[in-house]
Order: structure tokens, then sequence, then C-alpha cells
């Protein structure tokens, strides 16, 4: 007999949302049941965001003994916005265990088990007001338990004869709904179980994170502190990208506090450790792009802000001998600036282990042999290598460690869920699938590696942890153990090897482009870091696509972030000017640019290259040199810009030049003739003024003579003049 229970889990929801416009009612003793942790009301509608939530959970995350009593715990959750009425849970059990994986499956994403269910235990619920929880505890004896052999169990449990609404106005609603999980009952494990947790942080600008964004991922509540917060105390084994200490090093004295206790506190755990490849770029699409080496950050200098870093003395060179006379230089201090190696380093990371996409084949596990040498290990999921689940394997000569394909999705899942109710199910749901991972690899060793995941919360984190580390596990023992022979499935992805090339492409456009800059690493290091980072294991496909796009967009706006703006024509009104050319710089940094000018016309003479600076996020006007032969017309002059060692750096274009050479003739004969009428004006005025002046003079002395004569005459005294001379 096969037991079916209301679908619920993402697949169901994903299937109800597909088609809501059928909504699907079954009736049971005159109740609408409904999908399990989500109830609906008996006209048969539902909303997602008011619902009356079931979750069950029974033993420790769904574990318990042989032979022993457990409990079970039922959560209802009131998300409406009435008051839910009392009702009664009962919690069911199915002895016909679930035997696989899609067993499993069968059971939690769609409700359906092999086998009948009988009750175990029930209670009564009191009434919840609206958005409020309530927690009832079941006690299952031993003896209702007792013929259970070791295996995995389905439960159920449901919630019965409560109603939400108000009776006073007809508005109630019967509610009844059920939950799923699992009972996996086993003995104590003896087998070997590690968990790999990768610690990684992405800035917002794809390069170095911030100091603003280190402080808020690891101040108290942040991302970072919560990483460390859940593998504290565990076995976990760490994987972390060395981009994080590199962004707090970099930042020498300015990095917060915060971050430099995080990274004291990161070096002090005693988790076994490895690092990821910078930004945890995917070793196997560089691969699969047949890169010859793995792309490394370029150099860090330009993160490097020397006042940031101690001063460090250094003394003169010494003199030849003592008699020289040479002067000793005085003693100077420079800045004790870090290496990159000192800033990438994971202190006590495990060398040469890789942790790629799982999508590789034989010749690229050759390849990151050559890229780390001998003894390098890569790990890869069981779903590469056949289901294979031993954590130990060889393919060929090559050394792997294998995770758990299955149980590392659920653990990372679990992993993820902030809600500690709902982390159960996910929780028992892993238990359960370790249990046939173990089942499948008898004494062997087992690996679980969680997803990439920036936002999960330290105690879902110790969780997912807690449900599969062994206490006193050791990678080291692992790789000690007797690996099996395994044949990988051999799926390249080659889209994810094509974006290598294109970024790489992108990247020595770039490389050339950068000869405009004093320094071009300041152009050339965050592209890089943002190159591996669009790289990064464990993003969507969806996501990669999205990620390679976005870059190529910068790559593109960066390349003509320098270039000609366009011109309207321009008017040259003399034989021999400069025109302005204006060249627009929106790069943060200066840069020097030859300007090239060349006429369509040998009617204008322009001077080919003129270099010019244009300062960072500026347009600068530069002066070209030109020279027209002919008093009239119009000509092309066709400009591009190089940097100084020859790249281009914008397309050719052209401007309009109107010549109107012959207006500074016509000006110069205009102004000639206005200057010799002038001239002539002033020296006729002049001169008649001077006539002028001339004959007033005459009269006056003639007046003056006439006068002084005839006050002679008129003297009573006066005698005739005589003339001496005879």
């Amino acid at each position: 007999m096969t037991a079916t229970t209301p679908e619920h889990g993402l697949r169901a929801r994903l299937r109800r949302l597909a088609s809501a416009t059928a909504v699907l009612t079954i009736a049971v003793s005159g109740c609408a049941l409904v999908t399990p942790g989500a109830a609906f009301a008996a006209d048969g509608s539902s909303d997602d965001d008011q619902q009356v939530s079931l979750h069950v959970s029974a033993g420790l995350r769904g574990l318990m003994a042989p032979g022993s009593s457990t409990t079970a715990i039922l959560t209802v959750e009131n998300d409406t916005d009435s008051s839910l009425s009392g009702g009664q849970v009962q919690v069911e059990l199915n002895r016909t265990p679930l035997t696989d994986g899609d067993a499993v499956s069968s059971w939690l994403d769609d409700g359906e088990a092999e086998g009948d269910f009988a009750a175990i235990g029930s209670d009564q619920t009191s009434a919840i007001d609206a958005g409020k929880t309530e927690t009832t505890t079941i006690f299952v004896p031993e003896t209702s338990l007792a013929d259970l052999t070791p295996g995995i169990y389905p439960i159920r449990a449901e919630l019965s004869g409560a109603t939400t609404g108000n009776p006073s106005d007809d508005r109630v609603a019967a509610v009844d709904t059920t939950a799923t999980s699992v009972l996996v009952v086993a003995d104590a494990q003896a087998t070997q179980i590690g968990v790999l947790v990768p610690i990684t942080a992405t800035p917002e600008n794809g390069s170095l994170l911030t100091a603003d964004e280190l402080a808020e991922l690891t101040d108290g509540d942040g991302a970072l502190t919560a990483q460390l917060d859940g593998v504290a105390g565990t076995t976990a084994v760490l994987a972390i990208d060395p981009s994080i200490p590199a962004a707090i090093r970099a930042l020498g004295s300015a990095a917060p506090e915060t971050a430099r206790d995080w990274l004291v506190r990161l070096d002090g755990l005693t988790n076994t450790r490895f690092a990821l490849q910078f930004g945890d770029a995917d070793a196997t699409a560089q691969a699969q792009a047949g890169l010859p080496e793995l792309l490394q950050p370029m150099s860090f200098a330009p993160f490097l802000d020397p006042t940031r870093f101690p001063q460090a003395p250094a003394t003169g060179a010494p003199t030849d001998s003592p008699a020289s006379t040479t002067p000793t230089p005085n003693p100077t201090t420079s800045p004790a600036l870090p290496t990159d190696e000192e800033l990438t380093a994971i202190d006590g990371a495990l060398p040469r282990i890789l942790w790629p996409e799982g999508s590789l084949t034989q010749a690229d596990l050759t390849a990151f042999t050559s890229y780390l040498g001998a003894g390098t290990t890569t790990i890869v999921p069981s779903s590469a290598v056949g289901g294979q689940s031993a954590a130990h394997a060889t393919a060929g000569d090559h050394d792997l460690l294998v995770t758990d394909a299955d149980v590392s999705k659920t653990l990372s899942d679990a992993a993820a869920e902030a809600d500690p109710v709902a982390r159960q199910r996910l929780l028992a749901e892993a238990t359960a699938r370790l249990q046939l991972a173990q089942s499948r690899a008898p004494g062997a060793p087992l690996l679980i590696g969680l997803d990439r995941d920036q936002k999960r919360t330290g105690d879902a984190l110790r969780d997912a942890i807690s449900t599969a580390e062994t206490i006193g596990f050791e990678l080291s023992s692992v790789r000690a153990a007797p690996p099996v022979a395994v044949t990988l499935e051999e799926e390249p992805d080659t889209v994810r090897a094509s974006a290598v090339g294109d970024l790489l492409a992108d990247e020595g456009s770039l490389t050339a482009f950068s000869s405009i800059l004093t320094d071009p690493q300041v152009l050339l290091s965050p592209e890089r870091i943002r190159i591996l980072r669009t790289l990064a294991v464990g993003t969507s496909a969806k996501a990669f696509d999205a990620g390679v796009e976005a870059h190529r967009e910068r790559t593109t706006d960066t390349l003509a972030a320098v270039s000609i703006p366009t011109s309207s024509t321009i008017q040259l009104l003399t034989a021999n000017a400069d025109l302005p050319i204006a060249v627009r710089n929106d790069l943060p940094w200066p840069v020097t640019v030859e300007l090239h000018a060349s006429p369509t016309d040998p009617r204008l003479d322009v001077k080919p290259v003129t270099e010019t600076i244009v300062q960072p996020n500026s347009t600068t006007r530069a002066k070209v040199p030109v020279s027209a032969r002919v008093g009239s017309g119009e000509v092309d002059l066709r400009l591009s810009l190089y940097s100084p060692t020859g790249v281009p750096i914008q397309d050719q274009q052209s401007v309009r030049v109107a010549v109107r050479a012959e207006w500074e003739t016509i000006g110069l004969v205009i102004f000639g003739g206005l200057a010799v009428v002038l001239i002539a004006l002033g020296v006729i005025r002049t001169v008649r003024r001077k006539r002028r002046e001339s004959t007033a003079e005459a009269a006056v002395e003639a007046e003056i003579d006439a006068l002084e004569e005839d006050a002679v005459k008129t003297r009573p005294d006066a005698a005739p003049s005589e003339d001496t001379h005879e």
C-alpha cells in the first residue's frame, strides 16, 4: 500500500504557483485537507503570507537509538490576521523504512511513501493569537518504537479541529494541516565524518573589500563574524578565500578594529584549513580554457597607502674606507609595506588543495598537478564520480577528496535556513541522507562540503556542522585512508571555459589601454581581481552569465572613458592659429595621450601629433597648431587618440574646419585704411590749427604795436624822436 500525504515543500509550492488558477480542495470529514506546513481555509483559498503552518521533528535532529523512547516536537505558527482556536495534533509513524535517496525525496517533497501510518501520540493545542507560535511536545515511549530496526522511517503530524476567523460574523474557517519529516533509527556512528566550510565574502565593487564593508561584515552580527561563530569549537575544515585577509591587511592602520580582531580570531582557531583560489576563482574553468597556469592577482601596490603603515628605519650606505672624506648620508625612514605573499597568507593552511566546480575531466586533474605540483589534491562532489561516497579516492594517479553531493546539498540548505523551526526538518533529512551515504561506503570516512554562502547565521551553521561531524575528526586521517578508485563523469562546462577566454581578451585590451597611465597597475590590478571573482565557484549558470556580461560592459565603458567629444564646426578666421580640441577623461587618474591630427585637404597644414595630459574626471582642450593655405573653404580634420606607446585609444573621427583666412587680409586692409584716414585727418587738423594760431598771433602783435604807437603820441612831454645814427 502507498500512503500519500498532501503536497508540501518547494516543489509542491512551485506546482501550486504554476497552476494558481486551479485550486485543489480535498475534503476529509468535512474539513479541508491542506499542504503540510501550510493550511488553507475551508473554501479552498490560500495565501502563503497568511496561513497556519505546522512543523514536526522527532529525536535529536531526526535521530534516535534503537529500542529507545523519543520526543516529537510540534510547532504551530498562526500567520493569519485572526486567532486560531485550539485543536488536536496527532503524530503518526510509518513502519516501512525508506531505503534510498529517491524514496526520501518522494516522501519529503511529494508526501508519498509505501506502507501504512499509525498514531504514536497526540495532544490538544491551545488557542493561538494572530502572528503567534505555539510548541507542543509529545512523548513517545519506547514500547511504541520497540519494533523499529535501524532505518529511515516517515513520520507525519496532523492538526485538526482548529478554526480561524471571528465566530460573531460567521467568518469561521476550519483548518486542517499536515507536516512531514523522517525518524532515523541508528546505532552510534563509528564512521569518521568531516564538514568543509567555505569562508568567502564578495565586495560590491568586485575588487577588495572596503573598510566600510569589513566593518559591517565583522561587527557583532556581521556575516563574517557569524562564520567564525558557527565553526568555533567544531572539527569543521575551513576553506578560506585569501582575499579577505588581504583586504584587511592592505588597509594597514585604517582597517576597522573589528576586522583586525576577526583576523586574530581566525588565526587562533584550531580548525584545519586550506586556502581557496583568490576570489574563490574556479580552477576547472581555467584548466578547460587551456591556461598554462592559474590566474593570480597582480600587484597589490595600488591598494597600499604608505601613510597607513609603520615607518622602518633605513641607514645610509657606509663609506668605502675610514679615511674617506665623503659624508655619510643621514639615516632615513621608509614605510614597511607588506609583500603580496604576506597580504594573502593563510596561517597554517594546508598546501596544494583545490576545491573547484565539479564539472571537471581527467585532463583537468592533470592540469591541476601542473599548476600546483606533485601531491595536488582536488575536492570533487560524489556526483562527478558516479555517486561514490567514500571521502578518499583516486582517479588515475590523481588524489581526490570526495564530498557526498546529497548530504552536502541538504546540510547547505539547513545552514542557510535562519528559522530554527523550519531548519529541524532539513536537519532530519540530512541525518537520513547521511545514513544512506554510510551504507554506500561502509566503514569509509565521509566528507560533506557546504555551499558557498555569505549570509548564513552562526546558529544555523553550527547546527548543520553538528548534525554531521564526528568528534575528533582529522582531515589528515581521511587523506591517509586507503583510496577508492573512481572514474570521472567527464562533463566539461564549455560555457565557463569560453568565458575565461573572453574575459582575458578584455583584460588584454585593458592592458594596452593602460599605457596612458603613469602606473598601469591602478587599473589592471583591480580588474584582474574582478575577473577572478567573476569565475567564482558556486555561481549559478544564470548569475555567471550575468556576471560575465556585466564585466564586459564595464570593460567597454573603461575603454571609452578617454575620448574626443563630438564637436561642431570650428571656425578658422586666420591663416595661422591653434585649434582647441577637447579631450575628455572619465577615469579617476590622470592620463597622457597623443592627439593625432591630419587634414583631408592639403589646403590646411596641421601639426600631426600633440601630446597632452588630462586630469582625472575632467576635459582638457589641446592646442593644435594649424596653417591655412587658401583664403576660404571647409576642410575635414581627422582626429584620433593614441597612448605614448602608440596604442590606439579612440578610433578616428572627423571635425569640420571652416577656413576664413581672407577675412584676416580684409580686416588688415580695412584697419590699414582706417589708420591712413585717421592719420590724414590728424595732419589736416594739425595744419589748420597751426595756421589759425599763426594768424591770430600776427593780429595780436599788430594790435600791440598800434597800441604802443598810440601811447607814445599821446604823452605831453613826448619829443620827436631822432635818429641817433644820423
